[in-house]
């Protein structure tokens, strides 16, 4: 199977405002590990927070992430003000459409951000949500062979 990402980016901080704006994308919903924060580390850095308030003035946020640890999902939840949920199961659409439906929003008004093909875009695309791919928030930290496995999984994707 052949995935197509709406937009493929670097990074979070490369997400453009506008034109998910001219889309009418009214929330955006985020992977956790490896797209808004360093893997299995809980926290949030400087600039991923002042990121998530200036998008916070234009879009609802939420993070929906396949964790299933509950301590560290309850961490992730005390560095924002937002909607964090684990356990999602992607790219099994039932709890990112249930965050569409608590937000009072349709899917097509919702962009899903993340770092993995396989989960993340292909749980947007199933949803009919704008999508985007990102890479590692700390791919120049990752072990070579994380790095390897990342390159494998985007040959998923349709460019």
């Amino acid at each position: 199977m052949r995935i197509k990402p709406d937009l493929n980016l670097n990074s979070i901080y490369d997400i453009d405002e506008q034109i998910l704006l001219e889309r009418g994308i009214k929330a955006l919903f985020f992977d956790l590990d490896s797209t808004v924060m360093k893997s299995k580390s809980g926290v949030y850095d400087k600039k991923t927070l002042e990121f998530f308030e200036k998008m916070g003035k234009n879009f609802k946020l939420a993070i929906i992430s396949n964790n299933k640890n509950p301590d560290y999902i309850e961490k992730a939840k005390c560095g924002v003000n937002f909607t964090v949920v684990g356990c999602a199961k992607k790219p099994d659409t039932k709890v990112t459409l249930q965050v569409c439906s608590d937000l009072g929003l349709k899917p097509c008004e919702c962009a899903f951000v993340g770092d993995r093909p396989l989960t993340d875009i292909l749980c947007a695309k199933r949803a009919k949500m704008f999508s985007i791919l990102v890479d590692s928030i700390s791919k120049d930290e990752e072990k070579s062979i994380v790095r390897f496995a990342r390159a494998l999984e985007r040959l998923s994707i349709k460019k």
